[in-house]
């Protein structure tokens, strides 16, 4: 089991902020937890107890920024008092955390993740990057099965409701566009009416009518049978209760980590997540993916016609 840690950048932020800026403030605090229940990514595994390369950008845009990341994949703290040490709660995991998993990280308890719902509820903030959507499966069912295309509603597991959808499958990585509709939030300001970048895209489903969409991948355009659909949402946010959820699909690639666009966009996440600025966001995903919860058939047929 790898040796956990925490890495702070308060005093290096301090250091080097100018005087009278708003980084000479007490930092705000972000856990950056990274269980692997499931698959771990390469751009969030410990190397020798060394911190991953998502982490080693987060450092460097907390020093930025003002920020004191916490890096974790220890399950078993999650709780009130552990979470209410931070300003908000950012998920780059896989998997049912409340298992061992893949990883062997202390698992959370079913109390630890109806600690984290009410933790945000409260009004913190919540962030969450790539497989953060490929956690806490609906009724875990098999990755293989029809079940996996369904859509569930209001029966999908509370996690993909808080969230704002669900991952469930992709194909090759490939160059995509996506269209912004909001190109006035937050990190959004200087990416323009659309970008494209290489990725591990994910197909994604289950979309809470209440998220307020920020870019819509152009699915029709893509190669591979889980992108056979209309468009859909990759980048996201949402409120739950009197916090804030912000999710995009992007960041299986270490490039992508590095790309100036993905952390503007990143940056911008999170200072909404942690309410340093505003914005608000009204529901607009029949307005900006009508047909978005049309899934990708399994196997040539739609999944709810497919045997089970």
């Amino acid at each position: 089991m790898l040796k956990k840690f925490a890495l702070s950048v308060c005093a290096i932020t301090l250091l080097l902020a100018p005087h009278g800026s708003a980084a000479d403030a007490t930092p705000k605090k972000i856990l950056f937890f990274t269980k692997s229940s499931g698959f771990e990514h390469s751009v969030i595994t410990w190397k020798n107890g060394r911190p991953s390369h998502a982490e080693k950008v987060l450092t460097e845009l907390g020093t930025k920024n003002g920020w004191e990341f916490t890096f974790s994949k220890d399950g078993s703290k999650f709780g009130k008092d552990y979470l209410g040490q931070f300003d908000a709660v950012f998920f780059y995991t896989t998997g049912d955390l409340c298992t061992p998993g893949n990883d062997k990280e202390p698992p959370m308890t079913p109390e630890g993740k109806q600690a984290l719902f009410d933790y945000v509820r409260a009004g913190h903030g919540f962030l969450g990057t790539h497989s953060a959507s490929d956690t806490f499966h609906t009724d875990n069912e098999d990755k293989k099965g029809p079940e996996r295309y369904l859509n569930h509603g209001e029966k999908a597991d509370p996690y993909v409701r808080f969230l704002g959808g669900e991952f469930i499958k992709h194909d090759s990585q490939q160059v995509a566009k996506n269209t912004v509709p909001d190109p006035k939030f937050p990190g959004f300001e200087k990416v323009g009416a659309e970008y494209s970048l290489m990725e591990e895209w994910y197909s994604l489903k289950d979309f809470n009518p209440d998220i307020h969409v920020l870019s819509v991948i152009d699915a029709p355009a893509m190669k591979g049978p889980d992108y056979v659909r209309p468009p859909y949402p990759t980048t996201w946010a949402r409120k739950e209760g009197q916090g804030r959820v912000w999710f995009t699909a992007m960041g299986h690639r270490e490039e992508t980590w590095t790309n100036p666009m993905f952390q503007d966009i990143l940056t911008g996440g999170i200072k909404w997540a942690l309410g340093e600025v505003k914005a608000e966001v009204p529901p607009n995903l029949k307005e900006t993916a009508p047909e978005a919860m049309t899934n990708p058939a399994f196997r040539g047929k739609p999944a709810e016609q497919a045997p089970k």
